[in-house]
């Protein structure tokens, strides 16, 4: 019985004696030594976005934002987070992040930043003159509101250059539909183009291209006015 009970506290030893080795090798503190903190995960996530792993970067971010919300990193971690996005072209949840981050802090110094970033989601997807010009108009948007509202930002003198660049493309696609009509002979519908691009983006290079289509238009009218006229002249020649 002694021999039982012995072998029994050896054993006991033994077990408690491997458990004790296994915190030390793990840093003797069990799971809380081991979570990474905010700062733990800001620093992978740059390290990622830097290096180029966006979608490594949104996972560290995340985790940030999920198991930290009250920390100092949070903020940078959700416009990180929408940046990655952007530059993984996946643009509709990179709005979302850049619109989540100007909700949640109206106050922060790099709303500036995340309002050219969003009116640049839109500008990344603006497609040919022929398509439909949503996205250059939704672009036109934030880059005018980052203008009226920030005016002194950095990014607002980039966002005049690229407005400067959504008119002229919203101009080109003006006058694109303008010379669709005038080559069905709708000359009416074409003139009503021509005459927006003159009253809209006066300043552009396209300014001089609608002038003298509209004039194209306005000789078209008038040859067939005449031609109308000369046929109803016709007409009643017969009985006279």
């Amino acid at each position: 019985m002694y021999q039982f009970r012995s072998a029994f506290r050896q054993c006991v030893i033994r077990v408690f004696v491997l458990v004790f080795l296994g915190a030390c090798a793990t840093g003797g503190g069990g799971p809380n030594r081991l979570e990474k903190t905010a700062a733990d995960f800001m620093k992978e996530g740059l390290d990622f976005y830097n290096d180029h792993y966006y979608l490594s970067a949104v996972e560290s971010f995340q985790k940030i934002i999920d198991r930290y919300p009250y920390s100092r990193y949070c903020s940078e971690a959700e416009l990180k987070m929408a940046d990655s996005y952007y530059y993984l072209k996946r643009y509709d949840e990179a709005i979302d992040g850049y619109t989540q981050f100007q909700r949640l802090h109206p106050k922060n110094p790099n709303i500036p930043y995340a309002t050219y970033q969003k009116g640049m989601c839109y500008f990344s997807q603006v497609s040919t003159v022929d398509r439909d010009q949503s996205h250059t108009l939704q672009a036109k948007e934030q880059f005018e509101r980052l203008i009226k509202n920030h005016p002194e930002s950095e990014y607002a003198d980039k966002a005049r250059w690229k407005l400067r660049e959504c008119d002229i493309i919203l101009a080109k696609s003006e006058l694109y539909v303008g010379d669709f009509y005038f080559r069905m002979k709708q000359y009416r519908a074409a003139m009503a183009r021509y005459r927006y691009v003159l009253e809209n983006y006066p300043d552009l290079g396209q300014y001089h291209q609608a002038v003298e289509s509209l004039g194209k238009c306005t000789e078209k009218m008038a040859e067939e006015q005449k031609r109308a006229e000369k046929k109803h002249s016709g007409f009643f020649s017969i009985f006279n």
